[in-house]
């Protein structure tokens, strides 16, 4: 199973972005989880329909409210082991 390996830059530590995305993943039915990164990024594992990972990335580029999203990166690899839930890690 293909899994979304994303991570994503700019301002998007401490303002809430990872609780924007956890209630997004559980709103599309993905597992995986999310976690900020020292480096300043916040990385995330997104399973599930492909469609589904698609329309997160898409939602991850945008953002919540004050988060200035300046780059993503992601990377399409073979799942190893299937998630029950998405988390903050």
């Amino acid at each position: 199973m293909k899994i979304a390996h994303v991570f994503i830059s700019g301002f998007v530590q401490g303002i809430g972005f990872r609780q924007f995305i956890l209630r997004q993943a559980q709103d599309l039915r993905l597992t995986g989880w999310v976690r900020n990164i020292p480096d300043g990024r916040v990385e995330a594992i997104f399973q599930g329909q492909k469609e589904k990972m698609k329309e997160m990335i898409a939602l991850c580029r945008k953002g919540p409210f004050l988060a200035e999203v300046r780059g993503i990166e992601v990377r399409w690899e073979e799942g190893k082991g299937k998630f029950e839930d998405f988390e903050i890690t």
